[in-house]
């Protein structure tokens, strides 16, 4: 997977869709990746001692990698990812500027 934590990312599809965030963790095994504020769900806390009221709480659930793409950092649009050899280490570059991410 091309996609790491800390990247800005746009959602392409879904109910999220056009919206952008910063990746909080990457599930390679799913092929998921969760995005702080995109794909929130509201869940049911139980209370946990006696006397103590439950409460719902909202949490950011993990959507699918190919329904989010890369923020170009010089137009501020989606890109796909390449790699490009510089001195003798690989880096990640946005195809539409070729820049380095």
């Amino acid at each position: 997977m091309k996609l790491k934590k800390g990247d800005n990312i746009i959602v392409i599809a879904g109910k999220d869709k056009g919206k952008k965030g910063k990746i909080v963790r990457v599930l390679v095994a799913q092929n998921k990746v969760v995005v702080e504020a995109i794909n929130m769900v509201k869940k049911s806390q139980r209370p946990r001692k006696s006397g103590e009221k439950g409460q719902v709480i909202s949490m950011a659930m993990p959507i699918h990698a190919s329904n989010i793409m890369l923020v170009d950092p010089k137009t501020n649009k989606g890109t796909r990812l390449g790699k490009k050899k510089v001195g003798d280490k690989m880096v990640r570059v946005a195809r539409k500027s070729n820049q380095e991410v």
